[in-house]
């Protein structure tokens, strides 16, 4: 019985957890991933990437949202993601810097 339980147990965690970027301490996810991160969240949290990093928000469109990123027009973008939040109703934005 223990080890059905088990297997239900370890089936459900990962069909939970299927399309869930998980960002560990010491491991650096795409610009992409961490826009769709943070976009469930609903809340601006830079990662731990180890590079310059704006992230920005807004209801308007993802252009703006890119544009609210910090250091946006003065520093050379390497890598750029945007997700839409059904929980805030808006667009965030992850952009990494050279």
């Amino acid at each position: 019985m223990r080890f059905v339980l088990l297997l239900a147990a370890l089936a459900f965690a990962s069909v939970a957890n299927a399309d869930t970027v998980v960002a560990r301490r010491g491991s650096v996810v795409s610009a992409q991933d961490h826009a769709v991160v943070i976009a469930r969240r609903g809340s601006l949290v830079h990662s731990s990437c180890g590079q310059y990093e704006g992230i920005g928000f807004s209801t308007v469109s993802a252009e703006h949202a890119k544009r609210s990123c910090c250091f946006y027009g003065m520093r050379t973008p390497a890598e750029i993601g945007v997700a839409w939040s059904p929980l805030r109703r808006g667009w965030f934005a992850v952009i990494r810097y050279r």
